[in-house]
């Protein structure tokens, strides 16, 4: 079962429900008297199935940030929904599907792409342990792809292979344009992969 939450929510939005038979990738429907919308970047609702900003509403919801009122002014809608930073949609069953952090978008030729789907494929490689993926200037299209991958132990991989796995699973435009092995991701102390560092 997986569940979803941020520390501003102290920290649970939503979670699945303890008879969840099979694994939905979803998070679940949110909590009791939690109210989550999806929006667009003019903070309009927008339809079921449509990426856009996870904003919630609840009494769990933190009242500011101490001390930070421009930052305050941001994070919250007219109407007192919390910016998560965290895109996603409702799937028809109304459970929320998370896809990536708003702030990891690339836009490549108009396109949004997001590094989440790309990770997923390139750790599916059986000699990748794991991946991380942003967006680099393109004079052509804006930005591409660049991708930092740590090859299991021993493994023998190009990055003429890894492209050419990645054209069978990917559009094009989502395809890595460079690849940089590395001998591990930066991390913080709870895991979680430090993309700042990788920019």
């Amino acid at each position: 079962m997986q569940g979803y939450g941020l520390t501003e929510c102290s920290p649970v939005v939503s979670a699945e429900s303890f008879d969840t038979a099979e694994f939905s990738g979803s998070v679940g429907q949110p909590l009791a008297k939690t109210q989550v919308r999806i929006l667009d970047k003019s903070q309009a609702e927008i339809a079921n199935g449509e990426v856009g900003e996870i904003a919630v509403k609840g009494a769990q919801v933190m009242q500011n940030y101490w001390q930070k009122q421009e930052q305050n002014q941001q994070i919250f809608t007219k109407d007192g929904y919390f910016l998560s930073g965290d895109m996603g949609y409702f799937d028809e069953l109304g459970r929320i599907k998370i896809v990536d952090r708003a702030k990891d978008l690339i836009i490549i030729s108009g396109f949004n792409v997001y590094p989440c789907e790309i990770e997923q494929v390139l750790n599916q490689h059986l000699k990748v342990l794991e991946s991380a993926c942003i967006g680099v200037d393109d004079e052509v299209s804006g930005q591409a792809v660049k991708a930092f991958v740590v090859k299991k132990a021993g493994a023998d991989l190009s990055e003429k292979s890894l492209i050419e796995y990645c054209q069978k699973h990917l559009a094009h435009y989502k395809i890595p344009h460079t690849i940089e092995w590395i001998a591990e991701l930066p991390k913080s102390n709870i895991g979680k992969i430090l993309k700042r560092e990788l920019v």
